[in-house]
């Protein structure tokens, strides 16, 4: 890969605004801005956060001494679209309308698109996403749930899962479009995706497979239909008691994984009965995911904040290594991963789609 080329990846989070420069693979700069629960609650909205974040991200910049006039191109954290393909999209003025005016639903990354929209703007660049959180390539059998309703939809930690998919070909010395992949991201949520011949062809959802540190992941559907209705919580408490207060939080009081493994250490049999679960849970949705290449698996990659834990890593891959070797590859790797795609386009290696809201 040539070097040379700046790229500015921008990453905004629920608390914070992460950026970074890098020229060619090598990092230049990092910041991660914290925006505190006060400063937030000012703005109905997330994309009525866009003119704040913008500011932070270039008082960074300029704080760190890096001239806007040395970026080359911007990569901006891809916000839930309707169904994209994997890759680079350009931003454009539709993509930015969609996400100001119809959001699929509120979320951090949908200012990232707009910041990086007017930035490329004013400085002449190109503007990306990458890997959005909605790409969906999944095969036509993959769709169906169970019933026409509730069609299956990939929420998944896409953009960390296909590059470390790519670190992976690279380390078994073969090209990422002719191996085949197990990644499974474990950190707020837990996700998998199977990536044949570098197509993401099914995932496992965050609301269908492994509870996680705060998550309850997927749940008997009976029973959650029963309790829904049973009239003992409202809309909103269910909703925390699936996403903020299940998994970890839930069985144990904490969302700490070091926590969790500390109690273990100390002989609670109790935290380490639902930390087993947890990795349980993992190899389940691991060997569900390797009938879908009928076993011809060539790694299964294990990512994320909580890929850290040996402990846990440890008994996912006493189940799952007859399927294929396990290459723990920890850490969340967005910034890097933002920047490293719109570099590959940038040079040539990939072309970008141009966004069409349809």
């Amino acid at each position: 890969m040539a070097d040379g080329k700046r790229v500015l990846a921008i990453n905004p989070g629920s608390t914070s605004t992460k950026i970074a420069v890098f020229e060619g693979e090598a990092e230049l700069f990092r910041a991660s801005i914290e925006h505190t629960a006060e400063e937030l609650g000012k703005y109905p909205n997330v994309a009525a956060q866009y003119e704040m974040r913008k500011r932070t991200v270039l008082a960074a910049l300029a704080k760190a001494g890096i001239a806007l006039g040395d970026i080359d191109a911007i990569a901006a954290r891809g916000a839930p679209l309707p169904p994209l393909r994997s890759g680079a999209y350009r931003i454009n003025a539709a993509m930015v309308e969609r996400l100001l005016h119809r959001p699929v639903y509120e979320h951090a990354s949908n200012v990232a698109p707009l910041i990086g929209f007017e930035l490329g703007r004013e400085l002449g660049i190109p503007a990306y996403i990458y890997d959005g959180t909605t790409v969906d390539e999944l095969a036509d059998v993959a769709r169906l749930s169970g019933t026409p309703l509730l069609p299956r939809r990939v929420i998944a930690h896409v953009l960390n899962m296909r590059a470390q998919a790519r670190k992976a070909a690279a380390r078994l010395g073969k090209p990422y479009g002719q191996a085949n992949f197990i990644v499974t991201h474990m950190g707020g949520g837990v996700t998998s995706s199977v990536q044949e011949a570098g197509r993401m062809v099914d995932v496992v959802a965050v609301d269908e497979g492994p509870f996680s540190v705060d998550r309850a992941g997927g749940l008997p559907s009976i029973a959650l239909m029963d309790l829904c209705y049973s009239g003992r919580y409202s809309h909103a408490e269910m909703s925390r008691m699936l996403r903020g207060q299940g998994g970890l939080i839930a069985y144990t009081g904490t969302g700490s994984a070091i926590e969790v493994e500390r109690r273990i250490e100390a002989g609670d049999r109790e935290a380490e009965i639902v930390y087993r679960a947890m990795a349980y849970q993992v190899a389940k949705s691991i060997g569900e995911l390797a009938t879908v290449v009928a076993g011809k698996v060539d790694a299964i990659v294990l990512t994320g904040g909580i890929a850290h834990s040996r402990l846990l890593t440890g008994w996912i891959e006493e189940r799952v290594r007859f399927i294929a070797p396990v290459l723990p590859m920890p850490g969340e790797n967005e910034l890097e991963s933002l920047a490293l795609g719109v570099l590959r386009v940038v040079n040539g290696e990939e072309a970008a789609r141009d966004y069409d809201a349809g």
